[in-house]
Parts: structure tokens; sequence; C-alpha cells
């Protein structure tokens, strides 16, 4: 946690001084340092748990020869497969130290002090903090069933707004837009302001209204879609992400973004899980089935749960969720408590493989008392 009694801390940019750090899931090997749980389940932060695919794993290991090399700093074969795969030309692509970075990118090349960035209650912790950190000030509108009101985020879209943070769907909730709502919300920002949607669940979202919306591209130049080989592709590890824009947008993010953001075997083992579509419909049919247990599971404990589209589910303990947390770290099993998005009552709980869902359910029943 931040403290006021840092010597340093005048000497900082102003936004820093009210800023809390990015708070993970934890990691196993902190549980372990901990408590001395050696085989605890890790259901935080909304990995694959097939971890990445045949051809990602060979292609990673490849590039361990090349270790001693810089990477290329342009990502040159990753961007022409990117453009391929999007119908777009390279220059279209920023690379980014996952997507993260490229969110980055964007708060310090279009956001300072003076101007305002737009974002939804329960949204990305990644989206105020990178605004604040910049100096920029937030406007926040308020949810709508746990998802994004475009009609209240369009009311706090003035002269002074530069970005408009969307994600679809929406992490730490699973919620979603349809494409219409989404599309008339695109069309009335203004020139003066850019429209960044977050697409890093997309691949797990099956429903026919919902949009891919990098297809919009030529429709709305003022429009960045990120996505990521974290989630589906389960490149984590790696770090690797890529916003898609309009060229002169993807210009202004390559003068600030640093080179060699993108290290070698993500690179290659990411041009390889484009590659490998069996690998995402296994992972995809594996996450439905997780999401059906799970909210079987909490249905049958008469607890409520926020439907998701995503890799992961939030579920309503009707209770604080901290001390129910803790009670589950210490049977070895790491959820995600959501106080810091303004959701205390509840927990986010990625799918995992088959056993491993089976088990937490049996873990939360008797740490709550169902």
């Amino acid at each position: 946690m931040p403290t006021t009694d840092n010597p340093f801390l005048a000497l900082t940019a102003p936004g820093l001084a009210g800023l809390h750090p990015y708070v993970p899931g934890k990691p196993i090997s902190e549980l372990a340092r901990e408590l001395g749980i050696r085989d605890a389940i890790k259901l935080a932060s909304n990995e694959n748990p097939l971890g990445p695919g045949p051809k990602a794993r060979q292609a990673a290991t490849k590039a361990m020869g090349s270790l001693g090399r810089y990477p290329d700093s342009g990502g040159f074969a990753l961007r022409r497969v990117l453009a391929e795969h999007h119908g777009v030309e390279p220059a279209a692509i920023t690379l980014g130290n996952g997507s993260n970075d490229v969110l980055d990118l964007v708060a310090r090349t279009f956001l300072h002090p003076g101007v305002e960035s737009v974002f939804s209650e329960h949204a990305f912790a990644v989206y105020p903090i990178s605004t604040q950190a910049v100096g920029a000030t937030a406007r926040i509108a308020p949810a709508h069933d746990y998802g994004h009101d475009l009609d209240a985020m369009a009311a706090l879209v003035n002269a002074r707004t530069r970005v408009v943070w969307i994600a679809n769907p929406n992490n730490p909730t699973g919620t979603w837009l349809p494409a219409e709502p989404l599309r008339a919300f695109l069309a009335a920002l203004p020139e003066t302001c850019l429209a960044v949607v977050d697409e890093a669940y997309l691949e797990y979202v099956h429903r026919p209204d919902y949009p891919d919306t990098s297809r919009w591209l030529d429709r709305f130049p003022n429009l960045m879609v990120t996505r990521t080989f974290s989630k589906v592709h389960g490149l984590a590890a790696l770090r690797i992400g890529y916003g898609i824009s309009d060229p002169r947008l993807a210009e202004l993010l390559n003068r600030v973004r640093q080179p060699f953001n993108v290290n070698t075997p993500a690179q290659w083992a990411a041009v390889a899980a484009l590659d490998d579509a069996d690998h995402v419909r296994e992972s995809v049919a594996l996450n439905d089935a997780g999401l059906a247990r799970f909210a079987a599971g909490f249905e049958g404990l008469g607890l409520g749960y926020i439907p998701s589209v995503a890799n992961f589910i939030t579920v309503d303990l009707g209770r604080p969720a901290g001390p129910l947390d803790q009670d589950l770290l210490r049977a070895g099993y790491i959820a995600r408590t959501l106080a810091n998005y303004g959701l205390p009552n509840h927990l986010r709980v990625t799918v995992g493989l088959e056993a491993e869902n089976a088990r937490f359910l049996a873990a939360l029943a008797s740490v709550s008392g169902k």
C-alpha cells in the first residue's frame, strides 16, 4: 500500500499521490511461502488451465536458441501474421508486453493533466491506474446490472475527453455489450475522443450479436481494439498482446513504445498460437463446460452470480468476501476478491480444469457453511 510519509512522494508526478498499485491474483508460490501449501489450486487470474497449445510450446522452445540476441523490436513476422488475421496492414498493429502495455501506451500518448478519460464502474483496474498515473482526470459512469451503461458513459463525454475505455467482455464482471448499442455509442463520439475497446476475452464469446470491433476500424478512425495472447492462447507468462487501429494512431503509440518491449519467445509463440485452432476450440469447450458447472454449483449453494461470457464467473457471497477468501486460502484455493472494484461481497473465480472446479465448489460449500 502507498504511504503518505514517503520523502520521495513530493518529487513524483501529481497523480501518484493517491495511486494504489494493481493487485494481481496471489501466486501459488506466495501461498506456499505463507502457509506451506504446496498443492494449491489457483483460480484467480483468468488463466487458461490448459496453458499454451503444442504449436506455441514448440515455437517458444525453439526461440530459446536466440536468447543472446535482442528481439525484433518491430515484430515484423508477428505483425505480418496479425495483419493477415485481421485484414489490415501491418502498420495498424501495435505490439505490447501484454495488452496492458498497449493500454498504458494509449494513456501515455493521449492523456495528461487537463484532459479526461471515461470508463465504467466495476471496469478493469488498469483504466483508472493509467489515467491517474499521467495526471488526467477519470470520469466513472455508474454500472447497469454490473456492466457498462453506454448512455451514462456518453453523458460524461465532453470537450476534454480524450479516451473512453470499454471492456467487452468486462473484467471482473463477465458482462458484455451487443453490437448495435456499441456501434451507436462509437458513432456519437467526437473525433477528438479515442475509443479503446478491450477484447481480451473475445474468443470465449458465442453470442450472435456480440461484435468483433476490429471489423469496424474502417468506419471509426478513432477506434483502437486491444487483444491478448494471455487468455485463450495460454501465453500469460510470456506477456504478449497487441492493439489494432488506424495506422496514424499506431504511429503515435510507437513513438513512446519502449524498444524490444516484446521478447523473442513471445513473438514466436504468438505466431504459432494463431495457427492452432484446435487448441482454441479445446480451450473454449473446456471453458463452456466450466461456466455451466459453476453456475449450477452456485445455484445449488443458494448463491447469486453474474452471468459471464468470459473465462471466469463472479459469485455473490451475500456477505463480505474477505473472511471466506481467507478460509479458502487456508484450504489451498486461490480466488479473487473484488472489494477494490466496488464489489466487497463478490468473489471472481476463473474456470479451471473439471476436477479443479469441482473441488473449489466443495471447498466453497464447506467454508460458507452451505
